[in-house]
């Protein structure tokens, strides 16, 4: 979501770099890119504003370090004043009380359901507590279909009332089932609005209070702009909201919603959504987002993300098999999922400090993925297990099961092959840390992330069919063959007259 935004900025401090000191001349220039790439990204004006003053104040003033560099002390201002501007710190979830209840508010199709059933599953899974849904929108019926569904594919149950329309004696049923159950947090979905009217905010007002929510979080689609930013006013000034959760974050939105709202309500927020699945709601912390706009990754989310999918022994397995150039095509299509779990492989270049860049380099979708996973599946299980017996007749019925040509199969033994030596010869080297081989391959952006084993199994899988950039040519099509030259015949030696005597 934030790429244009960090393409921008990125541009406006590179040409801070040469600068030998910090003047009110360059400054001035540098500030007016950042000002226009924050407007595009659909800030508030009046954030954007002060913003720039208070950047500019901190550019020019004594606390700048003069041995530093005047762009890197320009990314270090702009990324104190972006943290502070987000919110400093993660702002955790207040759930006392027996249950602890939280109301969910927001505009029709921000994403509501569907964040009361990923927030369910994160307090459930990581904060191990015993939830309850209540389908608290009785004006939409697919909408209580919708929470049965998920709450069933999650194991958590749902209190509904189907033939009700009062919402508030509903929540107030709900908070007593959920006693009666042993449920300790209670999570109520409401109904949402395409606009904010005085029907829906005296609706919610008598919710909150029969209900006696410990949280309201509003529900808030990042890719409203401008009006996002009034919505959660509105909102803020009916209810008291006590912070919000930020959905569509993985969509191609400007996201400037995310820099304004915290600004101009005062609220923390709290969570983000990032993708469609049930497992794709994370905290949300200002200081990663911050280093993630200004390009400069987020290390600590991607170890986090890392650790949750791998384990330490199959690492170490894993690392061996490197090591010993046994790793096999099964290997690389369990990794391959592993990483899908941790968002795709291009949410992870942008947490690898120095590396985001590289996604245009690579040209490619988590879709050409889909193909080289279909072109493994359509493999024996013995010959996933063993490269080497993959002759010509087998790559031919490779082919036609997988619906790719056979130069396709070609390039994708010949990178996997090469891959697997580059990867045996630096764990032998002592390089390799997971990660860490990854980063070499990268560059050496990521180095000495160890603990990650698996993942720089994936580094030099870049150059197969349609993905160029990483480790091998992005071509698909075979090298043309220099013609051969025709044999010429060798000429006849002319046979020397004998002179007469």
């Amino acid at each position: 979501m934030f790429e244009r935004l960090t393409d921008r900025l990125q541009d406006a401090f590179r040409d801070l770099s040469g600068r030998g000191r910090l003047t009110e001349t360059n400054v001035g220039d540098a500030m007016r890119e950042v000002r226009r790439a924050l407007l595009d990204a659909d800030v508030n004006y009046q954030v954007t504003k002060e913003f720039i003053k208070t950047v500019r104040e901190e550019c020019l003033g004594e606390r700048v370090m003069r041995n530093i560099a005047p762009g890197q002390m320009a990314i270090k201002v702009v990324n104190d004043e972006l943290t502070a501007l987000l919110g400093e710190e993660n702002a955790p979830l207040e759930l006392t009380g027996t249950p602890a209840v939280i109301m969910l508010v927001g505009l029709h199709g921000s994403g509501k359901t569907t964040t009361a059933a990923k927030l369910a599953n994160l307090l459930q899974t990581k904060h191990e507590r015993r939830v309850m849904l209540a389908a608290g929108d009785l004006y939409r019926p697919a909408a209580i279909d919708q929470l049965e569904i998920l709450g069933k594919e999650l194991e958590i149950p749902v209190y509904t009332e189907r033939d009700s329309k009062d919402v508030a004696k509903l929540a107030v049923n709900a908070r007593n089932h959920a006693q009666e159950q042993g449920c300790d947090t209670l999570l109520i979905d409401t109904a949402g609005r395409l606009q904010v009217d005085t029907d829906l905010v005296q609706e919610l007002i008598d919710v909150k209070r029969r209900a006696q929510p410990r949280e309201i979080l509003l529900i808030a689609d990042a890719a409203l702009g401008q009006e996002a930013v009034s919505v959660a006013q509105h909102f803020d000034e009916a209810l008291g909201i006590t912070g919000i959760v930020l959905t569509k974050l993985d969509g191609d939105a400007r996201g400037g919603a995310a820099l304004s709202m915290r600004k101009v309500t005062g609220r923390p927020i709290k969570f983000v959504g990032v993708g469609e699945r049930t497992v794709d709601l994370e905290p949300f912390y200002p200081e990663r987002m911050a280093s993630r706009i200004l390009g400069m990754g987020d290390v600590v989310s991607l170890v986090e993300k890392a650790s949750e999918q791998f384990e330490e022994e199959e690492a170490t397995r894993l690392e061996e098999k490197l090591r010993k150039s046994t790793f096999d095509f099964e290997d690389f299509v369990d990794q391959l999922g592993k990483i899908r779990k941790m968002g795709g492989l291009m949410s992870l270049l942008d947490m690898i400090p120095g590396v985001s860049g590289l996604k245009d380099q690579i040209g490619g979708d988590e879709g050409q993925f889909n193909h080289i996973e279909g072109i493994i599946n359509s493999m024996t299980p013995h010959e996933r297990q063993n490269p080497n017996l993959i002759d010509l007749s087998r790559r031919r019925r490779i082919a036609r099961g997988s619906g790719s040509e056979i130069v396709e199969i070609n390039q994708l033994i010949k990178q996997f092959q090469t891959m697997r030596q580059m990867m045996s010869k630096m764990g032998k080297m002592g390089g390799m840390g997971g990660m860490g081989g990854m980063g070499d391959l990268l560059g050496g952006g990521a180095g000495g992330m160890g603990g990650m084993g698996g993942m720089g199994g994936m580094a030099g899988m870049g150059g197969m069919p349609g993905m160029g950039g990483f480790g091998g040519g992005s071509s698909a099509t075979k090298p043309k063959r220099k013609p051969r030259k025709k044999p010429q015949k060798p000429k006849a030696k002319k046979k020397k007259k004998k002179k007469r005597r």
